[in-house]
C-alpha cells in the first residue's frame, strides 16, 4: 500500500501555506513535549479549525492532533468517536474563534435500518504534518472530510496508505472515501519528529537516556520503493 507523495514542483503555495501553519502547531507540540503533529482544517479556502497532538497533557490517547481540532469543530460529535473522557478536559491554549460555515451543519438521514449523519466536513480539507493513524483516518471518513493533505508517511500506523487505506477501502459502506497524499513540508515534519525522538520523554513509563544521541539531519529522497516515514527516517535520525 504506497503513498501517493505529490513532487515539490507540483505542489501549490496555497497547500504549502496551509501545512505551514500546521507545522506551527507541530513545534508547539514539540516544546509541550508531545509527539510533534499539527494540523489545520481548511474550508473555503479559510482555517476553520486547529489542533496538535495533546495525548499527556489531556491524559488521553486519543487525544491525537485531528481529534484535537475535530473538538472545537464539531464539540458534539467527538464522542461518538472517541471514548468520553474520566474528567472534564479544559484546552490550556486559546484558540482563535471559529465562526460556523455551512460544512458543519448535518441532519440525520435514514439508511435502511439505521440512522447515519450526512457528511458533517464535506468540502473540508485537512492539513496534517504526519499521515494520519488508522484511527484518525477512520474518524476522517466518518465526518466526511474532503481531502487530506500530509507531510510525511507513517509506515507503522498509517491509515491512508502507510498500513491501511481506510481512507479508499470500498468495505467501508456508511462513510465516503476521500483522497489523500502527501511530501508538502515532508523534511520539516520528519525533522520535527527526530527532534522528539532524540530527547528523553519523561512521560515515558521508563523514560529511556539519550544523552548521547546525535540529530541526524540527512533525510533521504522519496522513491518508488520507499516513501520515508517519521517511524523510519525519524528514529534513524538518533544515532
Amino acid at each position: 500500500m504506497d503513498n501517493t507523495m505529490i513532487p515539490v514542483s507540483e505542489q501549490s503555495e496555497q497547500d504549502l501555506a496551509f501545512m505551514a501553519e500546521a507545522c506551527l502547531l507541530a513545534e508547539e507540540a514539540l516544546n509541550a513535549k508531545e509527539i510533534p503533529v499539527g494540523c489545520v482544517l481548511v474550508h473555503d479556502n479559510k482555517i476553520v479549525a486547529r489542533g496538535r497532538n495533546r495525548t499527556n497533557e489531556g491524559r488521553n490517547a486519543t487525544l491525537h492532533a485531528e481529534f484535537d481540532a475535530l473538538r472545537h469543530l464539531l464539540p458534539d460529535r467527538t464522542h461518538a468517536l472517541t471514548p468520553t473522557l474520566r474528567r472534564p478536559f479544559t484546552p490550556q491554549h486559546d484558540d482563535p474563534p471559529v465562526e460556523p460555515t455551512a460544512a458543519v451543519e448535518a441532519a440525520p438521514v435514514e439508511n435502511k435500518s439505521r440512522k447515519i449523519w450526512e457528511t458533517p466536513l464535506k468540502g473540508v480539507v485537512l492539513y496534517v504534518t504526519v499521515e494520519p493513524c488508522i484511527m484518525c483516518a477512520s474518524a476522517m471518513r466518518q465526518v466526511g472530510i474532503e481531502k487530506v493533505i500530509y507531510g510525511c508517511a507513517n509506515d507503522r500506523f498509517g491509515g491512508c496508505g502507510g498500513v491501511q487505506s481506510i481512507h479508499s477501502d470500498p468495505r467501508l459502506l456508511y462513510s465516503p472515501p476521500y483522497s489523500a497524499v502527501g511530501g508538502y513540508l515532508r523534511e520539516e515534519a520528519i525533522m520535527f519528529l527526530r527532534r522528539f525522538y532524540i530527547s528523553e520523554n519523561t512521560n515515558a513509563p521508563k523514560p529511556k537516556k539519550k544523552a548521547n544521541r546525535v540529530l541526524k539531519t540527512e533525510i533521504a529522497e522519496v522513491t518508488p520503493s520507499r516513501t520515508g516515514s517519521p517511524a523510519t527516517e525519524a528514529s534513524s535520525g538518533a544515532e
